[in-house]
């Protein structure tokens, strides 16, 4: 049993490392290492923002309780102010939403010889983990100025808040321009 080729360490450790080559990754390289912080980091951005919109929602879902009852005989519409104000929630909610998938699907260089020869692939990595480090940042500067606060204070701060979100995705065009 000793003589089998699958106890060959030797064997088994050149193998997997053509397997490695072959598949375009090799984990000791430090362009292998900045991708997935890379992705590493991007998913953080993706958390702070989640965390943002779910506060967003849960304030929404108050504001609607209490401002927005079930319809009656004695008044059948809603307030149209009230209406106004849960939309505007809404639509918050749903950018976050939207920048958040955004960063998520943001492209990183492909593991190829094209891009290894024609790109300093380390460097552009770098650069992007740069604009990705900003998008942290900004996301939890969001997520910190949305912790313990109301509707009406989103409201009377929503363009300071959309300006927020703004300029995450300048931020996110800076990103996607520096792989062009």
């Amino acid at each position: 049993m000793s003589g089998s080729l699958f106890y060959d360490v030797g064997k088994l450790d050149q193998i997997a490392i053509n397997l490695f080559y072959g598949w375009g990754y090799n984990f000791y390289r430090l362009e292998n290492q900045l991708r997935a912080d890379d992705l590493l980091i991007r998913e953080k951005a993706c958390w702070l923002l989640g965390l943002s919109r779910t506060m967003i929602e849960a304030m929404q879902s108050s504001y609607r309780r209490k401002h927005l009852p079930p319809p009656s005989r004695a008044k059948p519409l809603p307030d149209p102010d009230a209406v106004a104000t849960a939309q505007a929630l809404e639509a918050l909610s749903a950018g976050i939403g939207q920048l958040e998938g955004t960063i998520r699907a943001l492209p990183v260089p492909e593991n190829d010889r094209m891009t290894q020869r024609y790109r300093q692939e380390a460097q552009t990595l770098m650069t992007l983990g740069a604009c990705d480090q900003r998008l942290v940042g900004l996301a939890e500067l969001l997520r910190q100025s949305l912790e313990g606060r109301d509707a009406d204070w989103i409201l009377a701060n929503l363009a300071e808040i959309q300006n927020a979100i703004n300029l995450m995705m300048s931020q996110v065009r800076e990103r996607t321009s520096l792989l062009k």
